[in-house]
């Protein structure tokens, strides 16, 4: 029987294996996951087959982006309509597809990135999410250390952070959020913490008790945060910051996660962790 993590309600088991790769087929590294409303876990990565989709069993569905990515994809996300959004860093772009791959509409300049004191969209951007009223807010994490908000239809509305560890400043923006009370979630890996503004961006509360945060999601109000490194591994809050579940990467036996770098969360409450680093996979929580 597999050793359980977690607590509460919220335990989970260990997928030995997932998914089931095609013959000749490599993962490469596994930056981010995000899942539609058809319970179809897209997996974003850095190999020869960038979008991959899949069953929550692992089944292969289908994969498209193949050739159309920099070396050094980041962040998706999977909006209301099932459109998928492709966070592209190297690119300095973030795109919006059809939920077959057709390309709608991109935000930023491909290969322009916007110089850091200039403040504008892009410079290595890390991810995007989408508000209850469909404004977009993406994470300008790597070098401009803004949160830029757009109108639905993609025009820049307002922009606020700079590098620092204070307050509203970053270290390193690598991944963002937008609950459902339109509070903006903001993973802010290297100051250990992630930052919570309104959607203004007025600073409102920040969560000290996480371990170089590297992305979140939320499915009906709950929080699932993936921490990177030795000491990372995953925690899961209401929206309160009252703590349900935790625990660390190397539980219940060494490696059950290697380079935690991403999370998505499927219709039944499953885990899945894509990871980079000393890693090139992708791994499955089952919840039980």
């Amino acid at each position: 029987m597999a050793a359980q993590v977690g607590s509460g309600d919220y335990k989970f088991e260990r997928v030995p294996s997932w998914p089931n790769m095609p013959k000749y087929w490599e993962m490469g590294l596994a930056s981010d996951g995000a899942v539609n409303s058809k319970n179809e876990v897209h997996i974003f990565s850095r190999g020869l087959h960038p979008v991959t989709i899949w069953d929550t069993d692992g089944n292969f569905i289908s994969s498209w982006g193949e050739g159309t990515f920099s070396a050094n994809p980041h962040g998706i996300y999977i909006a209301p309509n099932d459109n998928v959004w492709l966070v592209d860093r190297d690119y300095h772009i973030a795109t919006e597809y059809s939920p077959a791959g057709k390309e709608l509409r991109t935000l930023g300049e491909k290969l322009a990135p916007s110089p850091s004191f200039q403040g504008m969209p892009f410079n290595m951007p890390s991810g995007i999410a989408v508000a209850p009223n469909g404004e977009l807010f993406a994470s300008d994490g790597y070098g401009g250390h803004r949160v830029h908000k757009f109108s639905a239809d993609g025009e820049l509305l307002h922009s606020w952070g700079m590098e620092g560890s204070g307050e509203g400043t970053f270290k390193l923006l690598h991944n963002i959020w937008v609950d459902s009370r339109s509070r903006v979630f903001i993973a802010d890996r290297e100051n250990d913490l992630i930052q919570i503004f309104d959607a203004d961006g007025n600073f409102l509360e920040q969560w000290d008790d996480v371990v170089r945060p590297g992305s979140m999601v939320m499915l009906n109000d709950i929080v699932y945060v993936i921490e990177s490194g030795p000491q990372g591994g995953i925690s899961i809050f209401d929206l309160d910051h009252n703590l349900l579940s935790s625990w660390r990467s190397n539980e219940p036996q060494e490696g059950s996660i290697i380079g935690g770098h991403g999370i998505c969360v499927d219709l039944d409450g499953n885990i899945y962790v894509t990871e980079i680093g000393n890693g090139a996979r992708v791994t499955k929580f089952q919840k039980v």
